[in-house]
């Protein structure tokens, strides 16, 4: 007869019964009067059990009760010899990050993964583009229902595919109906929020995909925690000319008009006498935040923040920028392209300067479907959009990219970058623009060296 058993409850595994000391003294679970039985994290569930197992402890586990009784198998795809490598890493521990460039196959990764491990499957993705994109590639490979679950739409199927938003806010009560998390662009994952996804399931296996898992704010550390270690890492630069197509960078620079080059060395100067005269120093994000929760309370720090903000959208979003959208498109006729913008206003300009369709976050939804489905099509030649589309989208023949600022993160430049990278005979082309004399200048150096 068992002395304990192991339930599932809202995100939390509860061992009730005669629990031996090994357990009961250890950090993994915590005594919870209310019901009189010892509750841990979801993901805390393997190793309870390795506990419990060493202890020689007799119990149920009840945990995995209602996973529905299907295994995803189907037509392996193809792999590439370093896919298959990557896949036979993860699959030693049937844990942990594959890093690879964008376009270089990691959806074929996953798919081959959850064939190989056969059991239900949640998939975790940032963007409902995301969630059409995975469902359609794994209907094609899979012999099971492939559900959608997001806003409205909450349909579950033996392998599901849902937005990090709606997993957050779900997990506890579908978190042990699948053995088998996958998190697309798992650089998401670390935040305060969305970790309680792989913090609140007893899935055992975890497999995170991702271009670059680095996170400015150093969070990226705890994926060794909530997914596993990083397993195999390809960058860019190695991919190009095997998997990738062979690109080009060029930083294009451009001046501030007089009168705006004038206000952002005021705004600057306003910032910059604050940090000096207080003794800050800003050597990692956590020092700006610390100065974002100073402004709260010190109208003088509110002030500082203020004109650097001001003076960020001078230099992100100089007139010039505009102009030389114009001369690089006009270099590259026919070329189809994608134009990047940190901001939405900026992205406006360009739009009705050229004609150029626009994609952001204001965008409706059945616009930008339209919009990108005629770009696909080669209906429409050009889009530009701001940071929308640095995930999402599957444009196989972009042969051009600008982008225009240098202040996007070294994991948002090699997304974009990517955009343009998928094989094809010609050299991709990849534009910054950036303005001379200010801060885009070296934060562009520094972070290109990570491609």
């Amino acid at each position: 007869m068992a002395d304990l058993e192991l339930l599932w409850d809202r995100g939390t595994v509860l061992v009730r019964g005669k629990v031996p000391p090994q357990l009961a003294g250890s950090s993994l679970v915590r005594y919870d009067g209310r019901v009189g039985a010892y509750r841990a994290h979801g993901y805390n569930y393997h190793r309870i059990r390795a506990v419990l197992d060493a202890a020689g402890a007799r119990y149920v586990d009840r945990v995995w009760e209602r996973v529905p009784r299907c295994r995803p198998a189907g037509a392996r795809p193809q792999l590439r010899p370093y896919q298959e490598e990557a896949l036979s890493r993860w699959a030693e521990k049937g844990r942990g990050v594959v890093v690879l460039p964008t376009g270089a196959g990691k959806t074929v990764l996953a798919i081959a993964a959850i064939i190989e491990v056969g059991m239900p499957t949640l998939v975790v993705v940032p963007t409902v583009e995301l969630v059409g994109q995975w469902r359609a590639r794994l209907t094609r490979h899979l012999n099971v229902r492939v559900g959608a679950y997001y806003g409205d739409e909450k349909e579950e199927g033996c392998v599901t595919v849902i937005t990090y938003d709606s997993a957050y806010l779900a997990i506890e009560s579908i978190g042990d109906r699948y053995p088998f998390l996958v998190f697309d662009e798992v650089h998401h994952l670390p935040s305060p929020g969305y970790r309680q996804i792989a913090e609140l399931s007893p899935a055992y296996y975890r497999l995170g995909l991702t271009a670059t898992p680095e996170r400015s704010d150093g969070r990226h550390v705890d994926l060794a925690v909530l997914v596993g270690p990083t397993v195999y890492r390809m960058s860019v630069s190695e991919a190009a000319g095997r998997y990738l197509a062979e690109y080009d960078i060029d930083v294009v620079k451009v001046d501030l008009t007089d009168e705006e080059r004038r206000r952002y060395r005021e705004l600057m100067a306003t910032y910059r006498d604050y940090i000096r005269k207080r003794g800050i120093r800003l050597s990692s994000p956590a020092d700006f935040e610390r100065l974002v929760l100073m402004s709260g309370r010190d109208p003088e720090a509110r002030r500082a923040l203020d004109a650097w903000r001001e003076a960020r959208r001078i230099m992100m979003e100089s007139l010039a920028k505009v102009d030389a959208v114009g001369r690089i498109l006009a270099s590259h006729p026919g070329e189809k392209a994608i134009i990047f913008t940190e901001y939405a206003s900026l992205a406006r300009q360009v739009s009705r300067r050229y004609l150029i369709p626009e994609v952001t976050y204001d965008t409706p939804k059945q616009e930008r479907e339209l919009v990108l489905a005629m770009f696909r099509r080669g209906e429409v030649k050009a889009i530009v959009t701001g940071k929308v589309l640095d995930e999402g989208i599957d444009v196989p023949d972009v042969g051009l990219v600008i982008i225009l600022g240098g202040t996007s993160t070294s994991r948002q430049f090699v997304q974009r970058m990517g955009r343009a990278l998928r094989l094809k005979a010609d050299r991709a082309k990849i534009y910054e623009v950036v303005t001379r004399g200010t801060a885009e200048m070296d934060i562009s150096r520094r972070r290109r060296r990570g491609v």
